[in-house]
């Protein structure tokens, strides 16, 4: 039975093994995105928290980082292995904090996470240093060792899932963490502090804050002692933490914004592609940077594509979120369905042409006061104009036409971002070009969203700097040090 009754909940920081409340006592109030109402209260956290973790994680840092290879690996398969037994619980706690569909919570969001920690916990113990043979000198071989105390900021779109992506290879390859989850999302890295106790994770390898990123996010990223931050979230934000790291030699991993092509070739699995066309433009309503949210359609085949495409569109359903039959949720809040709103209206004056969509959508019963937005595809609209070179990262796709393979890669490619593209054709030697001449960190051909753990994640220009993901990762979170030694 899903728990729909507002409960008042009190979200605290996770410092050294133990549930605190901000020094300062100060809180303010989480909203639940699908009924515009507070739900739990979160600690107003500042420099002072972050101080407290940074000295338990320091204290905790010489055992964990010697810690046996296998011993890490068994702790963090432990926490995988209770968070699958609490499934339910935390995909209902994604839902309500986001204003995701409980179903995307139950089968991406929460699955994902566990995966996250069991995929690190057996990096662990298959993390290789490399070794270099010279004969008649001696050999070079590399110690990869941990940094010391790392930062991990993440977003609220895809809550447990990002913040494990981040916190997992941090802690196998030695680490101790002072983590921030979005104050817009707190709840589900707030019940992974219950996770570390019971799977014995010991006091301070973890420390998890709530609250603004002006005040906390801020101080994680100035600490002295924090040597490496590993960041998910906006490009504005991305370049603010990039002007305060420069300085102090902090390694950085930003993982930024996207405003991400879907090509269409007129040579296109037709039915097929239009399915995973809408998937991709709006899966989680919309708020996840890999979405494809400009649609590039070879003009052949671009009207009976926008037909079938829109008919879809129109078929998708949006609605309560602990709804089982709901396919797009809640926007994540009021000032975010703001914001889309007004790139709507943006496209308007642009001359755009609203095929579907285009407001907000009245939810019957309890999620009358909720901020939803009906899935919009505008067409009409110049590569160049805002709407077309701006994140939106909601519900909101454009069409486009284009002719030749050139022209579709001068559109595709001209944007700012450039971390995922998608490209749908039968022509195996025309997806090898394209996807050599695409200017993006992922191309998928013929599929989206296919994420193997192993492969390296993150994007070019404004979309970001680094890669997370497989062994990347691991090498992100360790210092190389070469050693030679003489024959």
């Amino acid at each position: 039975m899903l728990n729909t009754h507002p409960i008042m909940l009190t979200i605290n920081n996770f410092i050294n093994g133990q549930y605190l409340a901000a020094s300062s006592i100060a809180t303010f109030q989480n909203i639940e995105p699908a009924i515009g109402q507070p739900y739990s209260t979160i600690p107003d956290s500042d420099a002072t928290d972050v101080a407290l973790a940074v000295a338990a994680a320091q204290d905790a840092f010489p055992s964990w980082s010697e810690a046996p290879l296998e011993q890490r690996a068994a702790i963090m398969n432990k926490m995988a292995d209770l968070i699958e037994a609490r499934l339910e619980e935390f995909a209902q706690a994604e839902s309500r904090d986001s204003g995701k569909p409980i179903s995307t919570a139950r089968t991406v969001d929460i699955p994902r996470a566990i995966s996250n920690l069991r995929f690190f916990a057996s990096a662990a113990t298959q993390f290789a240093s490399e070794s270099h043979y010279s004969p008649q000198q001696g050999i070079n071989y590399t110690l990869r060792q941990p940094i010391g105390v790392v930062g991990c900021i993440s977003p609220w779109n895809l809550p447990l899932y990002l913040f494990t992506w981040k916190i997992a290879p941090a802690l196998a390859s030695g680490n101790c963490v002072v983590a921030k989850p979005s104050e817009i999302t707190p709840y589900t890295a707030f019940l992974l502090g219950e996770i570390c106790q019971q799977a014995g994770l010991p006091s301070g390898v973890l420390n998890i804050l709530h609250g603004y990123g002006y005040k906390v996010g801020q101080a994680i990223v100035e600490h002295p002692h924090i040597k490496a931050i590993s960041f998910t979230g906006g490009t504005e934000t991305g370049k603010r933490i990039a002007t305060t790291v420069a300085p102090l030699f902090k390694k950085t991993s930003l993982e930024l914004g996207g405003k991400n092509p879907t090509i269409i070739f007129d040579d296109c699995d037709f039915d097929h592609t239009v399915s995973e066309a809408v998937r991709a433009a709006f899966s989680n309503t919309g708020q996840i940077c890999l979405c494809g949210s400009r649609i590039f359609v070879q003009q052949g085949l671009y009207d009976k594509f926008k037909e079938a495409f829109v008919a879809k569109v129109k078929q998708l359903r949006t609605g309560d979120p602990l709804d089982t039959a709901t396919q797009v949720g809640a926007i994540t809040s009021q000032s975010h369905q703001q914001k889309i709103l007004s790139y709507i209206a943006l496209a308007k004056e642009e001359c755009g042409t609203i095929l579907c969509g285009g407001d907000t959508i009245d939810i019957p019963g309890r999620c009358s006061s909720g901020y939803f937005i009906q899935p919009t595809v505008i067409e009409g609209l110049p590569v160049i104009c805002r709407t077309q070179q701006e994140e939106i990262f909601g519900p909101v796709v454009t069409l486009t036409s284009f002719d030749t393979e050139t022209e579709v890669l001068a559109m595709a490619n001209d944007t700012p971002y450039g971390l995922a593209a998608n490209l749908w054709t039968a022509d195996i030697s025309r997806a090898h070009r394209m996807a050599q001449q695409l200017h993006f960190g992922i191309v998928w051909v013929n599929a989206w969203m296919m994420r193997d753990l192993r492969t390296p994640f993150g994007g070019v220009k404004n979309s970001g700097v680094g890669r997370e993901g497989g062994f990347e990762a691991m090498r992100f979170f360790t210092e190389a040090k070469n050693v030679f030694i003489r024959y």
